[in-house]
């Protein structure tokens, strides 16, 4: 497929994200966009862009920086938002900064919900936001399927599955009562070559961490960390060893796993992509690490 060539089934896709965006933003008195600087919140971010041009978009990205995230990715945001004309907010759990909170200390677990739930939840109480605008996928794991296209949050941000509106012939409900918020997520429907086959269309600009390269790797508890800073605690006789990887999702260095690729051009990443046979969130040891579901760290207010 020629890039700028949607297939028909991208083009309803697109034109559902866009008609999801505008009709929540219709509704809300502060909307925001998550921005992790990832390939979703990426497309989402382009998505918000081509629903209200030419106006500038009417929400602002919001990036929670848990401190401990990749270099590649904080230059990679920054000039998104200024190339696009978003507003940038940047936020981060201070106190949390002074204690030394790390995952290498206090374990990934506690470590993201000190520093990406809690600040979250504190930013959105802050800027008075009521819808917030997601680029979670119902293919990306179990708990995901279970959300709604809008989520109602609780007063405190918390998420309860049985409680959710139903969503019949796409009609979509984001009004919202005292004190609920609303996560609403316009790439429900998306799958992960569907994002991969979107960015190839749209020549859309991605991180590098996507893209193969030799990098500083140790191999720990069975995941490819990427040495990204000199934050790492070497064990007695560990070292960094150089591999050509890359990341199908990117989140924080010491908690996100990277693949051994050689997949370098856009082109040979979604060949990639479409021949791989497990989920892109393996990587993902918040997942996992604590024996918790991450359906139980959502009702707590994990995005």
């Amino acid at each position: 497929m020629a890039p700028d060539r949607l297939p028909p089934h991208l083009q309803r896709l697109e034109s559902e994200a866009i008609h999801i965006l505008r009709e929540a933003t219709a509704d809300a008195r502060r909307p925001v966009l998550l921005f992790s600087g990832g390939k979703d919140s990426t497309v989402l971010a382009r998505l918000a862009v081509a629903a209200f041009h030419p106006s500038a978009p009417p929400m602002p990205l919001l990036h929670i920086d848990s401190t401990f995230e990749f270099a590649e990715t904080l230059v990679f945001r920054d000039k998104l938002a200024r190339d696009w004309g978003f507003e940038l907010l940047v936020r981060r759990n201070e106190d949390g900064l002074a204690k030394g909170i790390s995952p290498f200390v206090h374990g990934s677990a506690l470590y993201t919900d000190l520093m990406r739930t809690v600040p979250l939840k504190a930013a959105l109480d802050e800027l008075g936001c009521d819808v917030i605008f997601g680029g979670a996928r119902r293919d990306e794991e179990k708990t995901r399927a279970k959300e709604r296209v809008v989520s109602i949050r609780s007063p405190g941000h918390g998420w309860e599955p049985r409680s959710q509106r139903p969503e019949l012939w796409s009609l979509y409900n984001a009004r919202l009562s005292q004190g609920q918020t609303a996560r609403v997520f316009p790439l429900s429907n998306w799958t992960e070559s569907d994002i991969w086959t979107y960015i190839w269309a749209r020549r859309l600009p991605l991180a590098p961490l996507y893209f193969a390269a030799a990098r500083a790797t140790v191999i720990r508890d069975g995941a490819l960390l990427v040495v990204d800073d000199d934050r790492y605690p070497f064990a007695p006789g560990e070292a960094s060893e150089s591999r050509q990887v890359r990341f199908r999702t990117v989140g924080c260095w010491p908690v996100t796993g990277a693949i051994e690729s050689a997949a370098t051009t856009l082109r040979e990443v979604l060949a990639e992509t479409l021949a791989a046979r497990h989920s892109e969130r393996q990587g993902r040891l918040i997942d996992t690490d604590d024996g918790a579901s991450l359906e139980s760290k959502k009702r707590q207010g994990y995005f």
